[in-house]
């Protein structure tokens, strides 16, 4: 065995070194699927922080999509999020220098489909009906001293008008197409609230030319928070509402709300950015799901028509960016652990097998350098109880000094948009 140092904490060397922590890391998020293929967008320090669309195919090839200096990246809500759809090869993404919406077939260059102007896209879906993207469209361009948002319709082609669909509420998000393309759900809502407060659920259908006929509300309202609606191949449509006090799946099926899932556990997330999926549709008969309870996520099958939860076994515990797709035969997800980063990975259904497509830090450490988080929880005020992860620390190398204590570290994380990973992160690692 090798010999042990004991030296007081704080002395000990470790190969992870604060440039180590630079030096090869990306951020990976809003996966999009196109047939067989991925596609996600990684965010490069390495390149002035460009935002690149990024294309897996079956056979196992990865290759950059968008070319210099295009910065796939909207600014709608600020956070933006949802800034491209692709379907049959051709891609329509947002530009971050002018917020145009471009259309890109992989090799040409990217052509833009939207007038200049202080106009903002994000939230696309295709309406391939009616030859047009359905989106959400920020107006800046107004005389009013606050953006105008509303759910619009922009054609595929260079000519053609972009239409208004929905309009007279102070936010938008998540506008979807039933699988025949005539039914449009979206959410809505208003100021004060942030959309983990309140938003409402409508849906309504779409005359042949595409404009809304008949709207209704299905759920929500200022005191209960909707999130992803989706609808399944059947036509029916899912969403996630946090009525009870946690945000479990729902469905509105023959005009009425019926409870899908009934845990003590978040099926959703704050949509501080848009496109988040906590769920998809294998087939109509099943969900494969991710939710959190006691701070770790977990995957599952959702049988619908029973309700029946099935736990899919991974060796992935942090699914909390929200990007979740699947198919008939696979999950693609952007997961991580203790040991491993966040990624890229593919999960076989039928057997479970995992297939890393891109990691966001390429860089391999010692397990024994490496220290693990521990669930704990404490009192706080109003008798409330809080949780955290504590990260002891550890080194192969080395042992304290006898009696010891080692000084404590306290992060508090950016809520509420955003909630403590344990997914590996070498910046905390340095640390401990």
């Amino acid at each position: 065995m090798p010999e042990v140092n004991v030296a007081p904490y704080g002395s000990w060397k470790s190969p992870i070194t604060s440039d180590l922590i630079v030096s090869e890391s990306i951020r990976l998020g809003q996966l999009n699927l196109d047939g067989k293929a991925i596609y996600w967008i990684e965010q490069r320090p390495q390149e002035g922080g460009r935002n690149v669309i990024v294309r897996g195919t079956a056979d196992g090839k990865i290759d950059d999509v968008t070319p210099p200096p295009f910065n796939a990246r909207t600014r709608v809500h600020e956070y933006g999020g949802g800034a491209f759809c692709v379907a049959d090869g051709v891609i329509y993404f947002a530009n971050f220098d002018d917020q145009r919406l471009y259309r890109h077939r992989h090799g040409q260059t990217p052509v833009p489909i939207t007038p200049a102007g202080d106009i903002r896209y994000a939230d696309m879906v295709i309406d391939p009906v009616r030859d047009r993207l359905i989106c959400l469209q920020e107006d800046h361009a107004s005389s009013s001293q606050e953006a105008i948002n509303t759910v619009a319709s922009v054609p595929l082609g260079e000519n053609g008008s972009r239409q208004v669909l929905v309009s007279g509420s102070d936010f938008y998000s998540s506008p979807r197409l039933s699988p025949d393309g005539g039914k449009l759900a979206w959410l809505s809502w208003n100021h004060p609230n942030m959309p983990w407060d309140g938003t409402e659920l409508w849906t309504s259908d779409l005359s042949p030319d595409g404009l809304l006929e008949h709207p209704e509300k299905v759920a929500g309202g200022i005191e209960e928070s909707i999130f992803q609606p989706e609808w399944s191949p059947d036509g029916t449509l899912y969403f996630v509402s946090d009525r009870t006090g946690w945000w479990n799946i729902y469905r509105w099926r023959n005009g009425n709300v019926e409870v899908v899932t009934a845990l003590e556990a978040e099926f959703g997330r704050p949509q501080w950015a848009f496109g988040s999926s906590t769920y998809a549709f294998q087939s109509a008969q099943r969900i494969i799901c991710s939710y959190v309870q006691d701070g770790s996520w977990r995957m599952a099958s959702l049988d619908t028509e029973h309700g029946v939860l099935e736990p899919v076994e991974t060796p992935y515990t942090d699914m909390a960016r929200g990007d979740l797709r699947v198919t008939s035969d696979d999950a693609v997800m952007i997961s991580g652990s203790a040991v491993e980063p966040l990624s890229v990975v593919r999960l076989d259904l039928s057997n479970g097998d995992t297939q890393v497509l891109r990691t966001s830090c390429d860089v391999s450490v010692d397990p024994a350098y490496l220290s693990a988080p521990e669930a704990i929880e404490y009192p706080t005020e109003n008798g409330l109880t809080a949780r955290a992860f504590y990260y002891p620390p550890s080194n192969g190398d080395y042992a304290p000094t006898s009696g010891e204590k080692p000084p404590l570290l306290v992060k508090s994380h950016g809520g509420p948009t955003n909630a403590t990973s344990v997914s590996l992160d070498l910046s905390i690692q340095y640390w401990t």
